[in-house]
């Protein structure tokens, strides 16, 4: 029977140690507790997986904090994915300055989770430029805000712990990188396990508080030991053998940049301070690289991330090598001797500020080759990027999921004009410009200028928005042929990744047979949609008026789902719909019906070959969308498709 308690005692939280397995996501949040310089911890896995649980019992672990009002507990600070740049940074104190007259700041949730934890859930749904925001003042330990007038900077040292669902849609790798450590959490297969898991939560859902007791000194302990492992944190040695170790295990993955180099020396001395070593030793730069490399060799939405315990072990032995060498000799500054300069590069390709360049032109060349499979019922090859996406706009203006395809009235962008409703923010110039205009009026004649609620303008900003991009792929007989399949699904696979780029969610349905088929609903997870691509077949008739139809309903669907998305058909066909009673008129009429509907278009015509009948160019007129073809897919067509679709 459970225990009946005040309702004037909180209920306390799922303890730390009472947590069974998930014994690298544990690690990795400890250590960024004893070393928050490391950048943070990304948590990726499937739901259901306790990466909340554990996230909040960490910050039960923290040491308390010391401020102007005494001590308190460490604070675990939740950020809303929905959350604007004005609440996580911080903003202008109207009412202080409209009430005295003073330019003054009001602190956002950085400053609120300053020595304990920001939780970041379902990270990669928040906009870009909030995960970078987040991400510097992980990594340089204080916020610097400088805007409408203020300049403003504080201290933000915390643990930054973000969490995702990798089917609800990728990180971009840039962003990837700026994790310190990453995770894979699932579920574990053990029946013992699983059983004690469900175990353990059914006794805390019957007795929050004896739980609580039965492993308070568990937590005592680790908590213990991170303040230990803080304190002699800064006099742990990492000596050049074990610094070599780490630039060499860096190297043999071929990361980019140094930030990988740096977070392992933090990683691996933090783990050598939670065992009370004085000194990094080879199993920590191990465990180190664990939790910090794989996240980090992932630069497309195709690669799939991770390293294997054969390619880890194989690289450490390799390290293990370089780590016995003797360093070579510094240069004399008297240019009396030493070690010779190296000479420069012939180009600067492989400097910092070209990595996202030359990893696109990594990306392009690691492809693989079209297949050379025969047979009506053959799999779609996955081509090299034959095409670069260029940009693919839904008419008009938006106000729809952040993104970076089409234009939206947003939170973040360009202030383009001022307005008397909230708006997004303040604009100042149109404030003041308002205040000015009754100064007369309130019998000001010199001084401080005269401000009232009455003055305050919000801001119109426009930005860009994600969109929901349907594909209608074209999987007939007639489209069948190697080299026109393989340029097909070359020029999807770059729309995918240029979905992916832009924060777009997608849905591919494919023609074949006798129907249509959704192979792909509505999602943000590019890899999902590459798996099923590959898995596409081919062969039969052309039933397009049942593809279009199909993506009228799925667009009409989304709609009730999430009305500000707009979303955008984009049709790959030669146009030569076959089967049943009239299948070309059929096929317009259904076109006609995405038109009514304010459902923008673009048909890319795949037709080749000496008979042409121009099909696709008439389906295209008949959606009121957007035309090009196939071997056209450049910049200067999208741009007049664009036009068009307007």
């Amino acid at each position: 029977m459970a225990v009946q308690r005040s309702r004037s005692v909180p209920e306390p939280g799922y303890p730390f140690s009472a947590i069974v397995g998930q014994d690298q996501l544990r690690l990795s949040l400890i250590l960024c507790a004893v070393h928050p310089g490391i950048g943070g911890v990304l948590v990726r896995g499937e739901k259901g997986t306790a990466k909340s649980t554990v996230v909040r019992a960490l910050a039960t672990l923290l040491p308390a904090v010391e401020d102007e009002d005494g001590s308190r507990p460490a604070k675990l600070v939740e950020l809303p994915v929905g959350a604007t740049e004005d609440r996580v940074v911080g903003s202008i104190d109207l009412e202080k300055v409209l009430r005295d007259g003073e330019r003054a700041f009001q602190p956002g949730l950085l400053a609120a989770a300053h020595r304990g934890v920001l939780y970041v859930d379902e990270v990669n749904l928040l906009h870009d430029h909030l995960v970078d925001v987040l991400l510097d003042a992980a990594a340089m330990g204080r916020v610097h805000v400088e805007r409408d007038g203020v300049s403003h900077s504080h201290p933000a040292q915390f643990v930054l712990v973000g969490t995702m669902n990798p089917e609800e849609g990728e990180l971009r790798p840039q962003l990837l990188d700026r994790f310190g450590l990453a995770v894979e959490v699932t579920a574990s297969r053990d029946v013992d396990v699983r059983m004690n898991v469900v175990r353990r939560r059914m006794n805390y859902e019957r007795d929050p508080h004896a739980f609580a007791a039965e492993f308070r000194n568990d937590d005592i302990a680790v908590a213990e030991q991170i303040l230990a492992a803080r304190k002699i944190l800064d006099d742990v040695v990492l000596s050049d053998k074990e610094l070599r170790r780490i630039a060499a295990l860096c190297a043999s993955f071929d990361v980019d940049g140094m930030r990988a180099d740096l977070v392992l020396a933090r990683t691996a001395s933090a783990h050598a301070a939670w065992r009370g070593a004085s000194e990094v030793a080879e199993e920590d730069v191990r465990i180190a690289a664990e939790l910090a490399l794989p996240h980090r060799r992932r630069r497309d939405p195709f690669d799939e991330p991770g390293i294997d315990d054969k390619q880890l072990d194989e690289a450490m032995r390799d390290a293990a090598e370089q780590a016995e060498q003797q360093p070579d000799p510094e240069p004399d500054p008297d240019g009396g001797g030493g070690a010779p300069e190296p000479e420069a590069p012939d180009d600067d390709s492989q400097s910092p500020s070209s990595d996202t360049q030359s990893s696109d032109s990594r990306d392009e060349s690691k492809q693989p080759p079209p297949s050379s499979g025969t047979g009506s019922e053959k799999q779609a090859g996955t081509p090299g990027a034959q095409f670069r996406a260029r940009l693919l706009e839904v008419p008009g203006v938006g106000e729809g999921a952040p993104g970076r395809r089409s234009r939206s009235r947003s939170s973040h962008g360009r202030s383009v004009r001022p307005t008397v409703e909230a708006g997004k923010g303040l604009h100042l110039v149109g404030t003041l410009f308002a205040a000015a205009e009754q100064q007369v009026v309130r019998g000001r004649t010199s001084g401080r200028l005269k401000l009232a609620p009455a003055d305050l303008r919000g801001a119109i900003k426009e930005g860009r928005e994600g969109n929901l991009i349907v594909f209608v792929v074209d999987a007939s007989g007639s489209m069948a042929a190697r080299d026109r399949l393989s340029a097909v699904t070359g020029a999807v696979l770059s729309l995918l990744r240029d979905a992916y780029q832009r924060r777009d969610k997608v849905a591919v349905i494919t023609v074949r047979g006798k129907e249509a088929e959704t192979v792909l609903p509505p999602t943000s997870s590019v890899d999902v949609a590459v798996t099923r691509l590959r898995k596409m077949k081919t062969g039969g008739r052309s039933p397009l008026a049942q593809g279009f139809l199909q993506a009228r309903e799925l667009v009409l669907r989304e709609r009730v789902r999430d009305p500000l998305r707009r979303a955008l058909v984009v049709a790959l066909t030669d146009g030569r719909a076959t089967g049943g009673t009239d299948p070309v008129g059929r096929a317009r009429i259904a076109a006609r019906r995405i038109a009514s509907d304010k459902i923008a278009s673009v048909v890319v015509d795949c037709e080749s070959g000496m008979v042409r009948l121009g099909l696709a160019a008439d389906f295209a007129a008949c959606l009121g969308g957007g035309y090009v073809a196939l071997a056209d897919l450049s910049a200067e067509q999208v741009a007049a498709v664009v036009r068009a679709a307007a």
